[in-house]
């Protein structure tokens, strides 16, 4: 069952070229963080091109729980007006952040170093997701965490009173950790220190400087040394949103696999702590290439062009690549499927815990498909079976997972037999158009019953 209601099943059949220009929804990650940063900030921060797919809308209410007031003015555009660093009001119901592990550990790191009581639960899948990861670090600065057995949700967080700085190193590559301890971090006195030893994606940092705060990054032999100095004033700001790298890797991939499709994706964030696909791909030979290279907002963007490659090979990716695509690897798996050869993912265990575990989720569901994949704790290989010679006609489970539920149907337009999903319900939490977006370009997705 979805998260948001009843399954709904879905199937994808092999389709005519994939034509035209897919117009992907704001990134995901800068939408979470534009609406907690503005909520601490005083005066009014607007936001075009936010996504407003289900967790972002949670992390919305959220941010009016604690006290900003969120505004949606149509067509994606947005105000908040905040509160302050340290002015969240103590909520009075639960904050529901839905499918959104983003969301909760966000959210969680903006409220740990006030003095308020919030209880977080979520969906089905949420409630599985370990949160210690989290909470760990946040117990650092003096807040405390009462939970279910495992660190997992539903759990009440009782924030720091006289919240002190830390130095903290990240022990697995999480942008979600890192960005829960510096916004811990903006309401700790003095300065809070963040190592990591594998960059991740740096939209926190990156943000925190356009919002006025002092922040800097230097190179150590520790790893990569993020220094924040709290109680800042934030300043409030006009933030653009550029389109999720994310969500475009589904028309993307779809494009290089459908035979004599030729599709432009424009306006993709390609900030080089998230583009690790897009790299990937053009290693395995795929026809992708980047027109009108551009700067909005602080971030590199550019319109991707996509089109059929028949010929791709199947490529060992680097370990160290896999935090600037660590929610790409399920599409991937299915370019995979149509190269000819091998493609080994390794150090991807951050997979094993996310919306579902999605190495075996994409495991099982390939092999239902015909696809040889073989596994372990932190890797997985795909045997790609080569333009035209995969068997298609399996049932997948989308485990709650929205970037499961893609993956597979877009696995079905090219396959030999339709390809179905028990449950795409859980696609709205971050790629709400998807069905009519691919429609639109030519695909043949439909919902059964």
């Amino acid at each position: 069952m979805s998260g948001h209601g009843d399954p709904i099943p879905m199937t994808s059949t092999a389709c005519d070229p994939l034509r035209g220009t897919a117009d992907v929804p704001g990134d995901k990650s800068i939408s979470h963080r534009s609406l907690i940063l503005g909520a601490m900030c005083v005066g009014e921060t607007t936001i075009t091109g936010l996504l407003e797919g289900q967790d972002v809308l949670d992390t919305a209410k959220a941010m009016r729980a604690f006290g900003a007031q969120v505004t949606d003015h149509g067509g994606g555009k947005w105000s908040v007006h905040g509160v302050g660093v340290g002015g969240f009001t103590e909520p009075d119901g639960v904050i529901d952040c839905g499918n959104s592990g983003t969301g909760v550990r966000l959210i969680m790191g903006a409220m740990a170093t006030q003095p308020i009581t919030a209880t977080f639960s979520g969906d089905a899948s949420l409630n599985g997701r370990p949160m210690a990861r989290v909470t760990d670090p946040l117990a650092l600065f003096g807040c405390q965490a009462v939970g279910r057995s495992g660190g997992r949700l539903p759990m009440t967080l009782v924030g720091a009173r006289e919240p002190v700085p830390v130095r903290y190193t990240v022990p697995v590559p999480s942008a979600q950790v890192k960005s829960a301890v510096l916004l811990a971090g903006l309401n700790a006195p003095g300065q809070t220190v963040v190592i990591e030893k594998e960059a991740t994606r740096d939209h926190t940092e990156r943000m925190l400087l356009g919002f006025g705060a002092e922040v800097s990054v230097v190179e150590t032999a520790e790893g990569r040394e993020i220094t924040l100095t709290g109680q800042p004033e934030l300043n409030a700001q006009h933030i653009e949103v550029p389109r999720d790298p994310s969500s475009a890797a589904f028309p993307v991939c779809a494009a290089l696999v459908v035979p004599g499709s030729d599709v432009l994706v424009p306006g993709i964030g390609l900030n080089p702590t998230r583009a690790g696909l897009f790299t990937t791909l053009r290693e395995m030979g795929a026809d992708l290439t980047y027109e009108n290279e551009r700067v909005e907002g602080g971030e590199p963007v550019a319109d991707l062009r996509a089109r059929f490659s028949p010929d791709m090979k199947g490529i060992e990716v680097p370990p160290a690549r896999a935090a600037s695509m660590i929610d790409e690897y399920p599409v991937l798996s299915v370019v995979a499927a149509y190269a000819s050869g091998q493609t080994v993912m390794r150090g991807v265990r951050e997979l094993r815990v996310k919306e579902s575990d999605r190495i075996d989720a994409m495991a099982k569901g390939l092999r239902a498909n015909g696809i040889d994949v073989d596994e372990g704790e932190d890797w997985w290989t795909v045997t790609g079976a080569g333009h035209g010679n995969v068997a298609g006609g399996g049932l997948c489970a989308s485990q709650l997972d929205h970037r499961i539920a893609m993956s597979f149907l877009i696995l079905g337009m090219a396959a030999n037999a339709p390809v179905r999903v028990d449950d795409g319900g859980p696609i709205a939490t971050s790629f709400p158009i998807f069905e009519p977006l691919m429609t639109a370009l030519g695909a043949w997705v439909s919902r059964d019953g």
